[in-house]
């Protein structure tokens, strides 16, 4: 059979979402990817019952429950061919949509009223269960965005301008709309995750030049506008505390006073928290689990920070878990499970690259991508290299949403393995 009989589609099998025809595969499983998960999963559920251990809760066994849910998510997406979400992309997309307008329905419920506020809008009750539909609109992006890049092609940045225009108007809705609950930190998750697919989709590099000076442009605006709120303060002889929500309807930015807050107290922390009992407390107990946690750690159970309260539970079982996970394990254990994500990454990025088309390409890569944010933001922000931002860590956090959320990407991960054009 010649070369050009091999990459020939048969009649009926074209799909603008496939680069090239090749002959169908074996289904097989990738053991990688599900191993590491379980890895930091089991870890996730060790340690947050070890941060309640005196304060007492269960959501150490609410969290296997909620992962045993996601497991099923996992192996039900991972048993359908991924090929199935091309004809449903829209339908995925507008629900998680309409999930994110709910918050502004009678299901939707407002917590945090003391960090922020009036509170922050951004889960939906259903009887005594809440889910964030913040989650899964970073699957239904995703998804949408993989669909239409897969099925576009892009040239040259003025050629492309319509095509971006459309991803801009997908991206932008699911963004603001979680941006007014208020949600800063998965709002600007997908910023990477967008700009990664669209460099996976060989876009001009006119554009990302572009982006990048708007990206300076936007960080100068920020700094110029925190350095306004800090002269404010000065001004005023007030604290962040005694400021709360005043300076927001003086300022050109649509950031909430608390968002100003955590910028602020990572540029110059003694002027907006000098005492360290407001915004910081919570990285600087963090940074105290973290240095006192040497090079071994304390022991199992043996951390002080969480398990006495300095580390409020709340934060100590979601975004600060690596904060408890390296007082007790140090800096080896540390080592450890960024060399897990290492793998994980890694393997789904492998994945990728065997993907069959486009359409599952990019739904790796946006995935890969979205994780290492989460990864990269919440482990820089445990260690006080980067501002706190409400971004879980993947699979080790507890949240039943995020749970899920991280079992359903990598369900489809799994799925485009077994569809994937070689058997490696």
């Amino acid at each position: 059979m010649s070369v050009s009989q091999t990459n020939s589609l048969p009649a009926g099998a074209h799909s603008p979402l496939m680069t090239t025809y090749r002959p169908p595969v074996v289904r097989r499983t990738d053991w990688i990817n599900p191993l590491v998960m379980l890895s930091l999963a089991a870890i996730g559920v060790l340690f947050i019952k070890s941060a309640e251990r005196i304060s007492g809760g269960s959501e150490w066994e609410q969290q296997i429950i909620w992962l045993v849910v996601g497991a099923t998510f996992y192996f039900a997406l991972a048993s359908l061919d991924y090929h199935i979400w091309v004809k449903y992309a829209w339908v995925v997309y507008l629900g998680s949509i309409v999930l994110l307008l709910l918050l502004w329905s009678r299901l939707g419920q407002v917590r945090g009223g003391d960090q922020v506020g009036s509170g922050a809008r951004r889960w939906l009750g259903f009887g005594s269960y809440t889910i964030q539909p913040s989650e899964f609109a970073k699957i239904g992006t995703i998804i949408m965005l993989s669909f239409v890049l897969a099925k576009s092609s892009l040239g040259n940045f003025r050629d492309s301008l319509a095509m971006l225009g459309k991803i801009a108007v997908l991206v932008a809705v699911p963004m603001m709309l979680i941006f007014l609950q208020p949600d800063l930190g998965s709002s600007l998750a997908l910023f990477p995750t967008v700009f990664a697919l669209l460099y996976v989709s060989n876009l001009s590099a006119r554009f990302f030049v572009t982006v990048f000076g708007l990206f300076l442009l936007g960080v100068s605006l920020l700094w110029v506008d925190v350095k306004h709120y800090e002269n404010f303060l000065q001004v005023n002889h007030l604290t962040a505390q005694e400021a709360h929500g005043q300076y927001e309807k003086l300022s050109w930015l649509p950031l909430k006073d608390y968002q100003r807050d955590r910028v602020a107290s990572f540029l110059d922390p003694t002027l907006v928290d000098p005492q360290g009992i407001g915004v910081g407390w919570n990285q600087k107990q963090s940074l105290i689990a973290v240095a006192t946690g040497g090079l071994t750690g304390k022991g199992y159970q043996n951390g002080i920070q969480a398990r006495l309260g300095y580390l409020p539970r709340r934060v100590a079982t979601s975004d600060f878990i690596m904060a408890v996970f390296l007082e007790e394990t140090g800096f080896i254990g540390g080592l450890a499970v960024i060399g897990l994500y290492a793998i994980l990454l890694g393997n789904t990025l492998r994945i990728a690259w065997l993907a069959r088309d486009r359409f599952g390409q990019l739904l790796c890569v946006g995935v890969a991508v979205l994780f290492m944010v989460h990864v990269f933001v919440n482990i820089g922000m445990v260690q006080g290299l980067m501002p706190v931002k409400g971004i879980p860590l993947p699979l080790m956090s507890y949240g039943g949403s995020f749970v899920l959320t991280c079992c359903i990407l990598m369900g489809l991960v799994q799925s485009v393995y077994r569809n994937s054009r070689e058997a490696v």
